[in-house]
């Protein structure tokens, strides 16, 4: 690879950097969002770095010019980089050009679950029903709460289908990124009463607790009996556990 093609190496990879993160909402399936600040300024700097490796390569140039018409030319570079090099190319472009899948149920059931905290105690649950809650803190209510406050509450949780596997069954399912999509982890809730929908498909889900195990302890299943299931739109910034999606 000459150094003209490392010049326009450097200024894609950076030009495509500012754009999946000044213009669209593509950072989001590489890292979480308090990270698009360092991806602005790493495009800037690569992009930069391009602007002036190629100006010091037009420099160079006119200077062997000089010296092979002064004949004080010494011959040719003949040094050559791998052919392979030029796939470096590939991912520059997707940055412009392709948008990456988003991880799903596929991920999903190959990614570790992420740890639920240890609490110590909780707060009271507000009255509101159904009660708007994240699947992480169903869990730790399931696994964790003594005082067994989620028993007979209507809840809604929101997520993408994941299949069980070959028992049967699905999850609702949220990906979250600690740091970015090489540190994924999932946080998944066991469905019951309702069939299977098409993996990855996102729903806004309303039931209670099914009662597996002894609730407030370890032994209880994070689970819902499911009373209702509406597909929701994918939120912008899928890989995070937030609160229930407005169904669409």
């Amino acid at each position: 690879m000459k150094r003209p093609a490392q010049v326009l190496l450097l200024a894609l990879t950076g030009i495509g950097l500012l754009h999946a993160a000044l213009f669209t909402d593509l950072y989001l399936r590489y890292v979480k969002e308090g990270l698009r600040p360092l991806l602005i300024v790493s495009g800037v700097v690569l992009l930069l770095l391009g602007l002036a490796s190629g100006v010091r390569a037009g420099k160079h140039a006119e200077r062997a010019e000089e010296a092979e018409h002064a004949g004080h030319a010494h011959g040719h570079d003949h040094s050559r980089v791998p052919g392979v090099a030029w796939l470096l190319f590939l991912p520059a472009l997707s940055l412009l050009f392709h948008a990456p899948p988003a991880l799903g149920a596929y991920t999903a059931a190959r990614s570790n679950d992420k740890a639920v905290k240890e609490h110590k105690a909780f707060d009271p649950l507000p009255a509101t029903s159904p009660l708007p809650m994240t699947l992480t803190d169903f869990t730790a209510r399931v696994q964790q709460d003594r005082d067994r406050a989620i028993k007979g509450r209507t809840i809604q949780m929101t997520g993408f289908a994941t299949p069980a596997g070959h028992g049967g069954g699905w999850y609702l399912t949220r990906i979250i990124f600690t740091c970015c999509a090489a540190d994924s982890q999932t946080v998944k809730v066991r469905m019951y009463g309702a069939q299977a929908p098409p993996a990855n498909t996102w729903l806004a889900v309303t039931g209670t607790w099914h009662p597996h195990g002894a609730l407030g302890t370890r032994t209880a299943q994070a689970a819902l009996d499911v009373r209702s299931a509406e597909r929701v739109t994918p939120p912008v910034n899928a890989y995070t556990d937030d609160l229930p999606l407005t169904p669409s």
